[in-house]
């Protein structure tokens, strides 16, 4: 499977620590393509369905759900831990991914 930037992935997140996210669920891949194709590592934001509106936390509709991926909880994951393929981003979605990572890492 080629893993893509801004691509929705099922993901298994346990075993977790503490307030780590938990669970098998959607994450979108923060990593860029490069990254992606030559490691056997990619890095991921988890998604969630019940949160709030928050300044790290963008909504996106995926599966005719809202849901939110949870930028306050980026994390690097092995390949292996990827149970399948699921979807992306619209471009709406990944620019404002961007912008809210910019303003949340960068600036």
């Amino acid at each position: 499977m080629e893993i893509k930037q801004y691509q929705i992935i099922l993901v298994n997140l346990d075993p977790t620590l503490g307030s780590e996210i938990k669970k098998t669920r959607p994450c979108v891949v923060i990593s860029p393509n490069e990254m992606n194709k030559y490691l056997r590592t990619i890095v991921i934001a988890p998604m969630t369905t019940s949160s709030r509106s928050y300044p790290t936390r963008i909504e996106i509709k995926h599966d005719n759900k809202i849901g939110w991926v949870v930028l306050d909880q980026i994390r690097t994951i092995d390949k292996q831990r990827i149970v399948k393929e699921l979807g992306r981003l619209s471009k709406p979605e990944i620019k404002e991914l961007k912008l809210v990572l910019r303003e949340t890492y960068v600036d």
